[in-house]
């Protein structure tokens, strides 16, 4: 039994809002291709406005025609995030502008060996599904910064990465990239190895290079999660309702969109509003409203038969500390819950204030706590133990019992980062916090890891690709 806030008759209302959204409001899309699209499949189109109104029929064919599961793999093909099946996806955030420095705990912007660093410590974590850059390197233009970034992370994973994608020209030679890894364009298609990530602007307008350069991607069918951020009371209406609404309203217009692109091409349901607190004006990570929206909108997504991305196991805290762990904690297993495909974007310090490794490492580690509660409970004669009751009776004890030799390690979870020690046993191990354990937890996978390397041969072609695409689209290019 899945957690649930909307009652179906709230789901199919609040799917009727959006669709009139759609029809008496419309969104802004600064495409002239798409809109020429729109309009070819009956939707009123302005163009001196950039204004499509979309009708009932054009969205409700789109859904059916969506691609409804996919994979994402590694270049391990053994390491896959699975969508659509009912299987639970974590990844690290695609990439901030500004990093919390080891040494100094101080902000720097964002290198592009920070990229290679926080893949080295994805690939090393075994909860992690999906590898993010976590960095958004400042010191390489955004022309081709894309590009390095996903050599970066193949170089430094086998597992599925994920990223910022930037344009259609970028987009280019990504894809020429994901080709050199499967060995084809169509093993590229058969296993993707990434997702661009289309991202509606609220209120109800799409970015022009967002959509143009899935028509690069949809020559290898790459799945498309659509997530807008819509804020209550800022660029939302102030209430959680009229939030959802919208946001609803504008993922149904991006699935519209892939499906006038690529028809059948794989999405994910991103809703991952969010609200803003007016004390602040500050959009809020980790609230209550945040569980709250989470579980609704992934409610309507699994409504529309779609895998569902959701922004949960944030926190507006700076620094690992008890705040942090509340937030993480509260709305990751709301989202679990829920029944929600994946959750990002882990490593983040506060709203998009800064990547860092040891908040990496704290969320990774309440994963495995809420994936123990989602495993529930073995339920079965052998689990009840009657037999055992009655061979130790009264006053006796269970700790020699065979039976619990065979059951107590898939029963009980272990923690690699949280304390259980006695106290003195804690004090005489340094009395660590929870924060100085993540952070010598980090330094230890990443001074033992070692990712498998790139082939000589497959390195030579991504360093071709790369510097193909620096000569390309460098900077006065």
């Amino acid at each position: 039994m899945y957690l649930k806030v909307l009652e179906d008759a709230q789901i199919a209302k609040l799917h009727d809002a959006s669709l009139r959204i759609l029809k008496e409001v419309g969104v802004q899309v600064p495409h002239a291709d798409i809109r020429s699209r729109f309009r070819e499949a009956g939707a009123s189109v302005d163009d001196d406005s950039d204004l499509v109104r979309i009708p009932q029929a054009l969205v409700e064919h789109s859904l059916e025609q969506a691609g409804k599961s996919f994979t994402i793999y590694g270049r391990d093909r053994q390491r896959q995030a699975v969508f659509g099946k009912g299987q639970r996806n974590y990844n690290s955030i695609s990439g901030e502008a500004l990093w919390i420095d080891d040494d100094t705990g101080e902000r720097r912007y964002a290198t592009l060996a920070d990229v290679a660093t926080a893949a080295r410590l994805g690939d090393g974590l075994p909860d992690l599904t999906i590898v993010g850059a976590m960095s958004d390197p400042h010191e390489l233009p955004p022309s081709y910064r894309v590009v390095e970034v996903a050599a970066a992370l193949l170089r430094n994973t086998t597992k599925p990465i994920g990223l910022w994608f930037h344009d259609r020209a970028s987009s280019r030679f990504l894809v020429e990239l994901l080709t050199a890894i499967a060995g084809s364009e169509e093993g590229a298609r058969q296993y993707p190895v990434i997702y661009p990530f289309l991202e509606p602007i609220s209120p109800l307008r799409f970015p022009n290079n967002g959509v143009d350069l899935l028509y690069e991607t949809a020559r290898l069918n790459l799945p498309v999660p659509i997530g807008p951020m819509a804020q209550t009371g800022m660029s939302a209406p102030g209430t959680l309702a009229g939030t959802l609404a919208q946001e609803n309203a504008e993922i149904l217009a991006g699935v519209c969109i892939t499906q006038l692109i690529r028809p059948g091409m794989p999405v994910c349901y991103g809703g991952i509003p969010h609200a803003f607190d007016m004390r602040t004006t500050q959009m809020i990570f980790a609230g209550p409203e945040q569980a709250l929206m989470a579980i609704a909108m992934t409610q309507v997504g699994k409504h529309y038969g779609l895998p569902v991305y959701i922004n949960v196991g944030l926190t507006d805290s700076k620094t690992v500390d008890a705040q942090a762990g509340m937030e993480t904690g509260v709305t990751l297993i709301c989202g679990a819950l829920a029944g929600a495909d994946i959750f990002g974007h882990l490593g983040i310090c506060g709203v998009d204030q800064a990547s860092s490794l040891d908040m990496l490492l704290m969320q990774h580690e309440l994963i495995g706590f809420v994936e123990r509660i989602m495993r529930g409970l073995r339920f079965d004669d052998e689990t009840l133990g009657v037999d055992v009751v009655k061979e130790v009776g009264p006053g006796g004890t269970f700790i020699d019992q065979e039976h619990t030799l065979r059951h107590f390690r898939e029963e009980l979870w272990f923690p690699r980062l949280l304390d259980r020690q006695f106290y003195d046993a804690w004090v005489d191990s340094g009395s660590t916090a929870t924060a100085e354990r993540c952070r010598q937890e980090k330094e230890r996978i990443l001074s033992e890891h070692e990712p498998q390397p790139l082939p000589d041969e497959l390195e030579r072609e991504v360093r071709r690709i790369t510097d193909s695409a620096r000569r390309h689209l460098g900077e006065g290019q």
